[in-house]
């Protein structure tokens, strides 16, 4: 389907133009991502920036939201005082579809449970102009693959995946609602401007090895902070050789390392991809700009000089990975996984297989992921373990069961989800091991977070490319290789696996149709029960009182790794994501306190009682009593959700202090008016003791690169004085001091 083609015409008009100017202003070659960057800048005129550090505005060209999010960032859309959105918009259904029994059964009861939800994303999209994807038309970065992403584009999307568009080239960033907000009301989106990491691919992949492998490399070297505030570019011989939908997965999974985005240049691949999903046209358009819609040559050729930091990676070389439990940047090749297993006590049996997902669903990923599973049935092999598959959108869905792949992994075991997030994002109703006990599941996904895919702290997740779930699943063991070891078929013979093969696109093309999009149309008013459990009309929160924050408690002082689904997991709680008072009742609820042995839990101040974060938070509330959270490092890292803010701040916190933010989640505290505080020397997070009163002083001189300080008076009478730094500027003191962000724009 051709969506968008005036708005890529009149883009590419004035591209070139832009990126000369650019260029004579720096007065140095560009690197791809500066030259979108300059053109999308609000201003007519490229102004000089500096990586990092300062903040500039930019006009992205569409706005894309899944319906968990969406939610809330319509609530908001809803009270900002605008009539129509500004920029295309869309709105996809992906999220509240529940994985248990299969496609059709799930999506019924989906459309059942969620018709509340569905029917106001409905309504409100087309009282705004926005287009909608129905429930089962898709994940959110796939279709937006198949029909939006463009090279040279920019778009943002409130889901940390949206990266997924790098595959085509464009500048895709995952964000909060309240920052698409303010691009559907047409203000100027500000961003700190990201350094940039280059990945430099040489070689061509052979083998069991695959694009997920480029990734799960990177993130092995990077870690899961290692590309805050950057950009990850990939650019080099290789980089031809992959595809675009190989591409989109690379890029995709840059959000597991913290990155801004990650994005590829335009390449033959691309155009390729463009024309098979019906956009012949976008590629037209594309070719004639190719050496813009890449790095200047100088930068391809001295990386070191243009980029903050080059990573080179031989295709030819790599081997095939698979990364995890826990996180997605504890890395094992495929030949040292035995021994990591073996080593650190890792479950060997696998309980449950998941392939396909926003991450890994693509034509080109089913089609080698079904090549494994045919040599199985050769020799009358079936997976040894429950095996799912997803498919990331009904055009997907339709022509891999057109072209027998479908056929084949249903023939060895597999069981096919709704084209939905699913398991992926914790939508299974998995049934299968008892809550803590101790299993191990492997997926094609890009987050394995402790409890991400079924709320089980006891599930060690691992995350790999579907072909290697294929072949892991037929043996039903972590330890299984499938470079070396053999498999034993019902009559004893042991046999060996060739490598996955199979085509990029279909031959005969994919099947084409809306599959579920429906264009906005004339919708005047739109309600809400007040009595609905899953709805809530926004309340905007206080302004600041002009007075210092003081004798605040400690609600919780986190240990370790803290997500923003340690803050407000998914899961069950999905259906609450339009429904700011019932979700807060999940606040910190995986969050492990640093002050007692206790998860989800800490002590009552009021009553001297343990309790449920929430349940603490209400009551300080109740009783007046601003609070504070403390964090370690990377706090927040993971999801876009802007719940993971916005229930602090419904009750009640005034401020959050940790060693390090991950970028989203500090941008979501900041646009709803809480103060996010970095401690100065971190080795201060050990000062903080469970009874400790704190207060933050001078907030009247709250002011760009000017530090802030923490009064801390402890129960035995002592006091101490901790120096606190923030990234905020001049128009962010402003959002806190409206109280939000959304307060400000409505004035």
């Amino acid at each position: 389907m051709l969506f968008d083609l005036d708005l890529i015409t009149s883009l590419y008009s004035t591209y070139r133009q832009k990126v000369e100017e650019a260029r004579r202003v720096v007065g140095r070659p560009l690197t791809f991502t500066e030259k979108i960057l300059f053109a999308h800048q609000h201003s007519p005129k490229a102004n000089e920036i500096s990586r990092g550090r300062s903040y500039a505005e930019y006009r992205p060209d569409r706005v894309g939201m899944q319906d968990a999010t969406a939610q809330m960032a319509l609530l908001q859309l809803m009270v900002s005082g605008r009539a129509r959105v500004a920029v295309p918009t869309t709105v996809h259904c992906d999220h509240l579809i529940q994985a248990e029994v299969g496609a059709d059964s799930d999506l019924t009861r989906s459309l059942k449970e969620s018709a509340e939800v569905y029917d106001f994303l409905r309504a409100v999209s087309s009282k705004y102009g926005i287009g909608f994807w129905q429930p089962g038309a898709g994940i959110i970065h796939q279709v937006l693959l198949e029909n939006y992403a463009f090279p040279g584009g920019m778009m943002i999307g409130t889901d940390s995946h949206t990266p997924n568009a790098g595959g085509l080239g464009m500048l895709a960033i995952g964000v909060g609602g309240a920052d698409a907000v303010d691009v559907m009301a047409s203000l100027p989106w500000e961003l700190k401007v990201p350094k940039l990491i280059g990945v430099k691919l040489t070689g061509q992949m052979h083998g069991w090895t695959s694009p997920k492998d480029v990734i799960l490399k990177v993130a092995g070297i990077l870690t899961v902070k290692g590309g805050t505030d950057a950009v990850i570019e990939y650019f080099g011989p290789g980089a031809r050789t992959i595809s675009a939908t190989g591409k989109g997965t690379i890029c995709n999974m840059g959000a597991e390392v913290g990155a801004t985005t990650s994005i590829f240049p335009f390449d033959e691949k691309m155009a390729v991809y463009l024309e098979a999903t019906g956009r012949a046209k976008v590629a037209a358009l594309a070719r004639p700009l190719a050496q813009e819609l890449q790095a200047d040559s100088q930068v391809k050729e001295e990386p070191e000089r243009f980029f903050d930091e080059v990573l080179t990676i031989n295709l030819s070389e790599l081997e095939p990975c698979v990364n995890g439990p826990f996180s997605p940047d504890r890395m094992w090749k495929l030949s040292e996984l035995k021994s990591a297993v073996k080593e650190h006590g890792y479950p060997d049996e696998i309980k449950v297989a998941l392939i396909g997902s926003c991450t890994n669903s693509s034509y080109e990923d089913i089609e080698r992921a079904a090549s494994i599973a045919r040599q199985a049935l050769k020799h009358g092999l079936k997976a040894k373990c429950p095996l799912t598959i997803t498919p990331g959108s009904e055009q997907i869905h339709q022509t891999i069961a057109r072209d027998g792949q479908l056929e084949a992994l249903e023939a060895i075991g597999g069981m096919v989800l709704a084209n939905a997030c699913g398991p992926c994002i914790g939508q299974w109703k998995r049934k299968d091991v008892a809550y803590g006990e101790k299993n191990t599941i492997l997926t094609s996904y890009n987050r394995n977070f402790s409890g991400r895919n079924d709320a089980n702290p006891g599930t060690h997740s691992f995350v790999t490319s579907p072909e290697v779930v294929i072949a892991l699943a037929l043996s039903g063991r972590m330890s299984f290789d499938p470079q070396k070891d053999p498999l034993v078929t019902p009559d004893g013979e042991q046999i060996y696996l060739k490598p996955p093969s199979g085509e990029e696109l279909p031959k005969n093309g994919f099947q084409q149709g809306s599959f579920g999009y429906i264009p906005p149309t004339e919708v005047k008013h739109v309600s809400i029960d007040p009595k609905s459990t899953r709805l809530q009309e926004l309340q905007p929160f206080l302004a600041w009182n002009g007075k210092d924050f003081e004798n605040m408690p400690i609600l919780v002082k986190v240990q370790g790794k803290c997500t923003t689904d340690h803050i407000s997991p998914a899961g069950k709680w999905l259906q609450y994501r339009g429904h700011l008072d019932r979700i807060s009742d999940n606040l910190f609820i995986g969050a492990v306190n640093a002050l007692r042995e206790e998860v989800g839990k800490g002590i009552n101040h009021l009553n001297n009682q343990i309790e449920p974060f929430s349940s603490i938070a209400r009551a300080y509330k109740q009783a007046g009593l601003d609070w504070v959270a403390i964090g370690d490092e990377n706090y927040g890292e993971g999801s876009s959700r802007e719940h993971a803010a916005m229930e602090p701040r419904h009750l009640g916190a005034k401020v959050i202090i940790v060693k390090s933010f991950a970028r989203i989640h500090e941008t979501n505290l900041k646009k709803q008016g809480i103060l996010a505080l970095t401690f100065a020397h971190s080795q201060d997070y050990n000062i903080l003791k469970e009874d400790d009163r704190l207060s933050v002083r001078n907030l009247k001189d709250f002011a760009p690169h000017k530090p802030l300080f923490l009064d801390v008076i402890h129960s035995d009478g002592s006091q101490e004085s901790i120096e606190l730094h923030h990234s905020y500027n001049a128009q962010q003191i402003e959002w806190f001091k409206s109280g939000s962000a959304l307060n400000k724009l409505r004035k």
